[in-house]
């Protein structure tokens, strides 16, 4: 018999599962791409692999403070919930919509363009036009949406295997650098003429691109309602998968910078497939191509898996609309709330017509101030429930350790987002994601500001 868990679902993930899901939601297709931005940024190869190894170092401090919210929130939107807690009902719906119709949607509409665009590369198809790739990617987000609302289990069967063979294809990588690459450490370290930067100043710039590679982890939290001892499974899958991704990471960094050198690496368009090809052929194009494709589609997985959570728990709450948070009779799955961020995010693709892959990309773009400033304001929210808790003489819940995590991470999230802001591109773009917020705020104040949250969610066991 399932194990019924968070009013009506289904306890269905354990550790592995969960740790999939972190790995999966933070292992996209920018470890492909990215490290090319972070060595033209940092100037040297010795710069990339610092900017690596420091955001590895504060991803692992955003793990212990998702973590710590994990233990005191074990329950389906655990993040939604800790933003409600710590600031009240009108952050956590702004959170929750803009991410919804914003920064989620977004990313999924791009993201199955990229695997589509992959998938034909690695089937050596003809260059498909932007209806068919349009198409293309409609029809993955629909295939992924019915897995999903046909019950958690397919769900987490998918990631479970998605995130295998992605962890293997960078695997792959790191091995081909160490069977092939015959680069001295001088080689790999050295400095490029790309950057404008100092030394200093070039790892900190770099720092931006390398953080947003390794954002995803707090997509488990939002599942804390189906996963089996939730209070454990969240805080120890969280802290696994962000260490994986990190030591996998810096691997596949170094491997890049042995099979290319920082030159190379900092002019690549398609640094995966070049960094590969170089050691055993033009094959590799392909190979890596496919590596590609199965990485976007475990990761879109991952964003319809997690994402419809956080609807569900903001409806549930009383503060969305009612449909959003019921339950599939049969499957125990948020229908609605699936349908919601798997059709908005098809709204984009058709929106975008022909511009394609751009027209997404200024939208997430506008949008990565409000992403890094949600991160910060969660992070807060740990100091900030830990004096209140003081005062009232209650239990924390969470030791030193993760506060002083919360405390670091949140001055990383201020130094991303004023990062971000120095981009004139980021800066310009923002306006989109100051829009999405208004609009957001726009639409609680008139309709659910006095809303009775009948059905509010606990915030804690």
């Amino acid at each position: 018999m399932d194990d019924v868990g968070d009013r009506g679902l289904r306890r269905e993930l354990g550790v592995w599962d969960a740790i999939a899901v972190v790995v999966g939601a933070i292992v996209g297709v920018g470890i492909f791409f990215t490290p090319s931005r972070v060595v033209t940024l940092a100037g040297s190869g010795a710069g990339a692999m610092t900017a690596w190894v420091l955001g590895g170092l504060a991803a692992m401090t955003g793990a212990l403070t998702f973590a710590a919210l994990g233990m005191k929130f074990p329950r389906n939107g655990g993040q939604y919930i800790a933003l409600r807690e710590a600031y009240g009902r009108g952050l956590g719906f702004v959170y929750v919509v803009c991410n919804a119709t914003a920064i989620q949607a977004g990313a999924i509409a791009l993201i199955a363009l990229l695997c589509v665009h992959n998938a034909a590369e690695a089937l050596a198809l003809p260059t498909l036009s932007p209806a068919a790739a349009g198409a293309g990617a409609a029809a993955f987000i629909v295939s992924l949406c019915a897995a999903n609302i046909l019950g958690v289990r397919w769900g987490k069967r998918i990631q479970n295997a998605t995130a295998l063979a992605k962890v293997c294809t960078l695997l792959v990588i790191v091995a081909v650098a160490a069977a092939f690459s015959d680069r001295s450490p001088s080689e790999v370290l050295e400095a490029t003429s790309e950057s404008n930067h100092g030394a200093l100043s070039g790892v900190v710039a770099a720092l931006v691109p390398v953080m947003f590679t390794f954002g995803g982890w707090q997509q488990v939290l939002w599942l804390g309602g189906e996963v089996k001892d939730p209070a454990k499974t969240l805080p120890r899958s969280v802290v696994a998968g962000v260490a994986a991704v990190v030591v996998i990471y810096i691997l596949v960094n170094g491997a890049y910078l042995a099979m290319l050198g920082p030159a190379k690496v900092s002019g690549s368009a398609a640094l995966a497939a070049e960094a590969v090809g170089e050691a055993i052929g033009d094959v590799a194009g392909r190979m890596v191509a496919a590596g590609v494709a199965v990485s976007a589609f475990g990761v879109l997985n991952a964003q319809l898996l997690s994402g419809p959570r956080l609807v569900l728990a903001l409806a549930r709450d009383g503060n969305f609309f009612a449909i959003f948070g019921r339950l599939h009779d049969r499957f125990a799955t948020p229908v609605w709330a699936i349908v919601l961020l798997g059709g908005v995010a098809c709204f984009i693709l058709i929106m975008a017509g022909e511009s394609g892959i751009s027209a997404i990309d200024q939208i997430l773009t506008g949008v990565v101030l409000v992403d890094g400033l949600f991160f910060a304001l969660t992070g807060l929210a740990v100091p900030v429930l830990h004096l209140r808790a003081k005062r009232r003489g209650e239990v924390v819940g969470w030791g030193m350790t993760g506060l002083i995590a919360a405390l670091i991470f949140v001055a990383v999230e201020i130094g991303v987002v004023v990062g971000a802001w120095l981009d004139p591109d980021v800066r310009s773009a923002s306006l989109v994601g100051l829009a999405w917020i208004v609009a957001a705020l726009t639409l609680y104040l008139v309709r659910f500001r006095r809303a009775e949250p009948e059905n509010r969610t606990p915030s804690a066991d």
